[in-house]
């Protein structure tokens, strides 16, 4: 998985996975042995840790982000495999078709690389006064390269600028926002990974202490101290997920369960964030989000 064992936005997500699949007949210790392995944002770990699963000749393996899934499918094509909170499944290469994805995998999408212009126009709507953007990714994830590159195709639209600002460890993420926020009018896109998920904390921080109004990917980010965030609710999306477990261990191959795409996403805002920073977000725009932390 793709967080710290003791993260408790992982611990909430495992706990309500675990209730749906209670709800359809599966118990641990009694009917299912579940074992849970925490990856991290270390590449090397989470190969080794795929490795290990893989060994272990499991009935399913379940998996989150795009990190975790790429490691998992080279080292198995045949254990079934479902995933949650992964983007661009077929230009990651993971599936060749969405509606019949073949193969050993399946599972349910976060986003698609075109919500990256939803993040850019939110951006621009909560702080108008940003005239340059850091798109916050991690290189080697080829979902994080489509985001910004969408971001990039639609900067000149909203007279913006676009700044790539690829991180790989925590030293990364202040070193390079402090280098961004030397020129002024920056603001930042989050793109979701396990680093920028289990860095969120050095992200906010930064962000907060150089004035940079970020909006980030989920509602997590938010509720920890992040200006703004757009994206799925990922533990409505666990119903589903505990379904497609259920009917593989079932029996069903995965390549015949459609990768399912999210259809509802909300806009959190949180005002306390922008006070730190000085930015009153005008009434029009609180009045469009789902949820204001106060």
């Amino acid at each position: 998985m793709g967080f710290a064992k003791d993260d408790e936005v992982w611990q909430e997500y495992v706990d309500t996975l675990v209730r749906h699949l209670s709800g359809l007949g599966w118990s641990a210790g009694r009917n299912l042995l579940i074992e849970y392995r925490f990856a991290g944002e270390d590449p090397e770990r989470t190969r080794m840790i795929a490795e290990e699963l893989v060994a272990s000749q499991p009935d399913l393996i379940y998996v989150t982000t795009n990190p975790v899934l790429s490691a998992v499918t080279k080292a198995t094509k045949k254990i079934p495999i479902v995933f949650s909170w992964v983007s661009d499944t077929v230009g990651s290469g993971f599936v060749s078709n969405l509606a019949r994805p073949g193969g050993n995998v399946t599972g349910f999408h976060n986003f698609e690389p075109a919500l990256g212009g939803k993040w850019l126009d939110f951006l621009k709507q909560v702080a108008p006064d940003v005239k340059r953007v850091a798109v916050v990714h991690v290189p080697e994830i080829a979902a994080n390269v489509a985001f910004l590159r969408v971001v990039e195709g639609l900067a000149q639209t909203f007279g913006l600028q676009v700044v790539p600002a690829g991180v790989r460890s925590a030293s990364d993420i202040e070193q390079t926002l402090a280098t961004f926020a030397g020129e002024p009018g920056g603001g930042l896109i989050v793109t979701p990974s396990p680093l920028t998920a289990t860095r969120r904390s050095v992200i906010i921080e930064t962000a907060e202490r150089h004035r940079l109004p970020a909006i980030y990917p989920f509602r997590f980010y938010a509720r920890s101290g992040g200006l703004a965030s757009y994206g799925i609710d990922q533990l409505e999306q666990l119903g589903g997920v505990a379904s497609y477990i259920d009917r593989v261990l079932h029996g069903v191959s995965p390549g015949e369960l459609p990768v399912q795409l999210p259809t509802k996403f909300q806009l959190i805002i949180n005002l306390k964030s922008a006070k730190a920073i000085n930015l009153e977000i005008s009434p029009v725009v609180l009045a469009r989000a789902d949820e204001v932390i106060e």
